[in-house]
């Protein structure tokens, strides 16, 4: 029996992250989903067919490395995996912004996006092959104000994102940063209208750049709502 590659959805969470599992067990991989609540993670993997969950502090060295390599031992190969963070959008003068804040919004926002596309780059590597797709926002390329912790963290990913591309894309590794410039909906609601942008249809969007030929590998999509004001 061949064995079947695994999409790793990391930050999965009702929204996006579910639509992204549906649609890449839909195109034939296994969806294993992250997050670090392990109660809400089993219930979301229970309403997408043949999805697993794995319970994981996408900042904790230890655990991220343990959560690669027990799902490659278990499962197959990571052929794609999603960093998908959520979270730090809450708005809040410079001069109020504590530290403690600032480094948790960094810590979940960039360096877990350090320790998960290492940990599945190291195995990618070995086989030559692998996409890794990194979820940006509109603070990945403008601060603004309020955003002091949110925005630093998504520039620092996005920075990670073209360094992962450039030292990685000769080995083999399609290395994706996405900017999300809108707010995420529940599917199917608010997308006629442009209010809210349809995580399927996103999903459906990462999915075709998964399957990408090497002869047009794109570094960056910029999606946004049909109706946004210029």
């Amino acid at each position: 029996m061949t064995q079947k590659n695994v999409a790793l959805i990391v930050g999965a969470g009702p929204q996006l992250g579910a639509s992204l599992g549906k649609r890449f067990g839909q195109a034939g991989l296994i969806p294993v989903l992250s997050s670090r609540n392990a109660a809400r993670l089993k219930e979301l993997a229970g309403t997408i067919p043949g999805a697993l969950s794995y319970a994981c502090d996408a900042t904790n060295e230890a655990a991220v490395n343990e959560m690669v390599e027990t799902v490659e031992a278990k499962h197959g190969p990571i052929d794609v995996c999603v960093y998908n963070p959520g979270g730090g959008l809450k708005r809040l003068p410079v001069t109020e912004q504590t530290a403690e804040r600032y480094e948790e919004v960094w810590r979940f926002t960039a360096f877990g996006g350090f320790l998960v596309g290492r940990a599945v780059a190291r195995k990618m590597i070995t086989r030559q092959r692998g996409t890794i797709f990194f979820t940006g926002a509109t603070a990945s390329m403008r601060g603004g104000p309020g955003f002091s912790a949110f925005a630093s963290g998504k520039f620092a990913l996005r920075a990670l994102a073209q360094s992962m591309a450039r030292e990685l894309q000769p080995q083999g590794i399609h290395v994706v940063h996405a900017v999300i410039d809108g707010m995420i909906g529940s599917p199917g609601i608010g997308a006629g209208d442009g209010s809210r942008m349809d995580p399927d249809e996103i999903a459906s969007t990462y999915a075709g750049v998964y399957f990408q030929g090497k002869s047009n590998w794109t570094q960056e999509l910029d999606l946004r709502p049909w109706n946004e004001k210029w």
